[in-house]
């Protein structure tokens, strides 16, 4: 190349790749399990969007209690959960998207700094009026999990979907479907 050709800068198309290729979602990164329960949305909703109910719906057995008082999810609305998987932790969640009795999903993070740091998945609910009831969709979706947590939560995808599955079990239950 002559010494007075224009340099090109050759960094720019690979630093666009790379951003391209991180936004295309891991399949490993969104684990769903779905159930057609016999009761309309609004029931389901309800229930759903009390976080002081979350204990009573979660197959997992990791959630203690809500903490602030009871309130109804909103859009933008911030809950804390004590928790304990062997010890005992806290999490903040912020509510992200929010549909009246057919979307809601909430991000869950640590308290504080640490939050920062650790977290990110998010817990989805989708809801579809159907013939004979509502098709209820839960996800545990990690898309947004922090990178010092991430590879070791991916890890729990078949876990989660156990325990979703049992969380549409016992809202089913409590619904009475």
């Amino acid at each position: 190349m002559p010494r007075d050709a224009p340099v090109t800068n050759a960094v720019a198309p690979l630093h666009f790749m790379a951003r391209t290729i991180r936004a295309v979602p891991d399949e490993r990164d969104v684990v769903t399990v779905e159930r057609v329960i016999a009761a309309p949305p609004e029931k389901i909703f309800d229930l759903i969007a009390d976080p002081d109910r979350h204990r009573d719906i979660d197959g997992s057995g990791s959630v203690v209690r809500a903490k602030g008082g009871s309130q109804r999810l909103a859009l933008g609305a911030k809950f804390g959960m004590s928790m304990r998987i062997g010890v005992p932790y806290s999490m903040v969640s912020t509510v992200i998207e929010f549909e009246e009795n057919r979307r809601l999903a909430w991000q869950t993070r640590g308290p504080g700094r640490i939050g920062a740091h650790v977290g990110g998945r998010i817990w989805r609910y989708e809801l579809e009026p159907i013939e004979g009831g509502t098709r209820v969709r839960e996800s545990w979706d990690i898309s947004e999990e922090s990178a010092l947590t991430k590879r070791i939560v991916r890890r729990d995808a078949e876990s989660a979907h156990k325990n979703m599955t049992a969380t549409l079990e016992r809202i089913e239950q409590l619904v009475g479907g």
